[in-house]
């Protein structure tokens, strides 16, 4: 089983009102955790990598060949996607792709609009020659994900969201429409009214980031309004600490890593499960 490309589930699940889960993976046990949950709920899903992770890994080779080992390893037969979440460069993305990455984001919203597209235009002229998928993002999406930090949100303007599909041909676009990065500090505000707008104005899959938080009538109504592709990181994080942790606080005696990380996977595995649920990509693979 090979990596695939996003354009093809996302374009799938928009019309079909569904929306496919992005999972950031960190480490062996988020790609088992991610891979596992589909498999059992013969979904599709997307692994993201954050530069971050990269890092973490040891690089993007690394992060690849660990998808690919896993992917083969466990058996994997549902749609495998494998996306650079927030890649900062032309740079970093080349790379992501070079080492066979089947899709990358290129987040250039921190520069002026006209910066964005070129830096857009020129990871697309790239990618799409190699069948690899690009997702953009406008305005700039609240809240910390890694190293990149926003506290104060700004709305995507509707016909910059034209203008930069038009001239740069991506696949898939996030804009900043008041959802964040991390747990949300009060309650989540998305103009969703907005949202479903610029869906109807540019034809192409949305992706929601920050969807950590949300309320499961919120997620609904992103799907309805547009929304493929749902970022999932920080509920992943808080399920795993918390089960490590109770089981540490219950066991002080315990010490063998091996055993805690395990409880810890399958708190995230159980929490991957009700996302894909929640998505209702569960049987669309």
């Amino acid at each position: 089983m090979e990596l695939v490309s996003v354009k093809g589930m996302l374009d799938k699940a928009l019309k079909e009102n569904y929306a496919v889960g992005h999972f950031d993976v960190h480490n062996l046990e988020w790609v088992q955790s991610v891979l596992e949950a589909a498999e059992e709920l013969n979904s599709p899903v997307i692994l993201g990598v954050t530069e971050e992770a990269i890092d973490y890994f040891g690089g993007f080779s690394v992060a690849k060949e660990l998808v690919i080992s896993v992917i083969r390893e466990k058996g994997i037969t549902v749609p495998i996607a494998l996306h650079l979440d927030h890649g900062s460069s032309l740079e970093n993305c080349k790379s992501a792709i070079e080492a066979g990455f089947s899709s990358v984001m290129i987040d250039a919203s921190k520069l002026p609009f006209y910066e964005n597209v070129m830096t857009t235009k020129e990871v697309v002229d790239y990618a799409h020659k190699l069948g690899v998928t690009v997702e953009a993002e406008l305005g700039s999406i609240g809240g910390k994900e890694g190293e990149i930090v926003s506290d104060d949100p700004v709305y995507a303007d509707i016909d910059e969201c034209i203008q930069l599909v038009t001239l740069t041909k991506i696949n898939c676009l996030a804009p900043a429409l008041g959802s964040a990065h991390g747990p949300y500090k009060g309650e989540p505000k998305v103009d969703f009214k907005k949202m479903k707008k610029i869906s109807e104005s540019i034809q192409i899959p949305l992706v929601l980031h920050g969807a950590s938080g949300l309320y499961p009538e919120q997620i609904q109504q992103a799907i309805l309004s547009g929304t493929a592709k749902i970022n999932v990181n920080a509920d992943n994080h808080i399920a795993f600490t918390k089960r490590v942790r109770q089981l540490l606080n219950e066991n002080r005696d315990m010490y063998d890593a091996t055993r805690y990380i395990r409880e810890g996977r399958m708190a995230v595995k159980e929490m991957v499960k009700e996302k894909i649920r929640l998505f209702g990509s569960s049987g669309k693979a």
